[in-house]
């Protein structure tokens, strides 16, 4: 039996600050381990107690995302130096291929950024641009700054990395006129009225909020589904799976493989193509 005290979760959070992990990661395995703690109910942990809540995990999430919560666990669990309480994620079989159903378009996202402008939320349509034309995370839209649209090239810093990311000049160009339609000089573009970068979480619900009026689906609306295609708008024009895993900052070319994997219309699509039917 283990006892749990405030000093654990405190000390955690400013163990991974220290290891440069980013804000979205900290904030994450924070509120995993919260929700640990709330479905212990004590401060006392064991290791019978750990694999209860995998089993209620298991019930309650798909497997990605109880292994996700797991892994945040398993972090906090080996800091506090309680290595014999880490258990093992769920195994899970490898999907070869998207979801249809979760897949946005490029129409889709046209239809977005339309409604976007339409809606005059100039800061909103040139977000969808950004991301979707960068392959940025939402996270790292605080790096899109002036003088970076100037130089045409932002670095970015994530995971304590740093990779360049190149602005195409139409996007610049829309970039520059932004900031000076905003009377921003230097620094970070998207702001809020408070002057401070946007969050994702804000960017989040004004990509919701456009759901109706463009008529996508509100499951395939989240900023990171822009990356993913940027991936593979990319990968289908380069065939280059290392290249776009530096471009996307991944450390797993693994990573990168799940986000060009083809949906299952696409695969269907090209067994036709084969004839082998006789």
């Amino acid at each position: 039996m283990r006892i749990l005290t405030a000093q654990h979760s405190t000390a955690f959070a400013q163990f991974l600050k220290e290891e440069e992990r980013s804000s979205a990661t900290v904030e994450k395995y924070l509120r995993d381990v919260k929700h640990f703690i709330a479905f212990i109910g004590s401060n006392k942990i064991s290791k019978q107690r750990v694999l209860d809540y995998k089993t209620a995990l298991g019930n309650a999430y798909a497997p990605s995302s109880a292994n996700s919560m797991l892994a945040a666990l398993n972090a906090f669990l080996r800091f506090c130096g309680w290595q014999e309480l880490c258990i093992k994620q769920f195994r899970v079989q490898r999907q070869i291929y998207r979801s249809e159903e979760k897949e946005l378009t490029r129409a889709e996202y046209q239809r977005l950024v339309e409604t976007a402008s339409a809606q005059q939320n100039s800061r909103l349509s040139l977000i969808l641009q950004t991301i979707c034309g960068t392959g940025i995370r939402v996270s790292e839209l605080r790096y899109i700054t002036v003088e970076a649209a100037k130089h045409g090239e932002a670095t970015v810093t994530c995971k304590g990395k740093k990779r360049r990311v190149f602005l195409v000049s139409k996007l610049r160009k829309k970039l520059l006129r932004y900031a000076k339609e905003r009377k921003i000089a230097s620094g970070s573009l998207f702001l809020t009225k408070r002057g401070v970068p946007i969050s994702r979480h804000a960017v989040w619900r004004e990509m919701k909020a456009l759901c109706g009026r463009a008529k996508v689906h509100s499951k395939k609306v989240f900023p990171h589904n822009l990356r993913h295609l940027f991936a593979c708008a990319f990968y289908r024009m380069e065939k280059d799976l290392a290249k776009l895993a530096d471009i996307l900052g991944h450390a797993s070319i693994n990573t990168t493989r799940l986000y060009v994997a083809e949906t299952g219309i696409e695969h269907r699509q090209k067994m036709e193509r084969l004839h082998l039917i006789i």
